[in-house]
């Protein structure tokens, strides 16, 4: 019998993510049904989410077997409006964004977006 694992409930040294710290529920409305446009297509097979202090990412992925093709990220501390959303590649760089979810999503070309 291994002695060395513990289960900690509750850990108060534990970084808590505040509430604000996810998208909201109407974000996260355009959010799915783009996915669900994607996926009835064929580009989209999984998601994923990512969250930590400082942005919340939904990662989506081609196969679940690779890499994640974008990453929809909302920033909770932009430098500037425009950073509060963006679209970054694998690699983190940003392809797009905007300081509108909506308006960022409806208006990328999927297709044609540099990866």
């Amino acid at each position: 019998m291994n002695n060395n694992i513990r289960l900690i409930i509750n850990n108060v040294n534990s970084k808590k993510i505040e509430n604000d710290h996810f998208f909201e529920g109407n974000e996260l409305k355009v959010i799915l049904d783009l996915y669900a446009q994607m996926v009835s297509k064929g580009s989209w097979k999984d998601y994923g989410l990512n969250i930590s202090s400082k942005q919340v990412g939904f990662s989506v992925f081609k196969n679940s077997t690779e890499n994640a093709l974008y990453k929809i990220c909302k920033n909770f501390k932009p430098r500037n409006k425009n950073l509060k959303y963006c679209i970054t590649d694998t690699n983190g760089k940003i392809l797009k964004n905007s300081f509108d979810l909506k308006i960022l999503l409806n208006n990328t070309n999927w297709k044609n977006l540099k990866k």
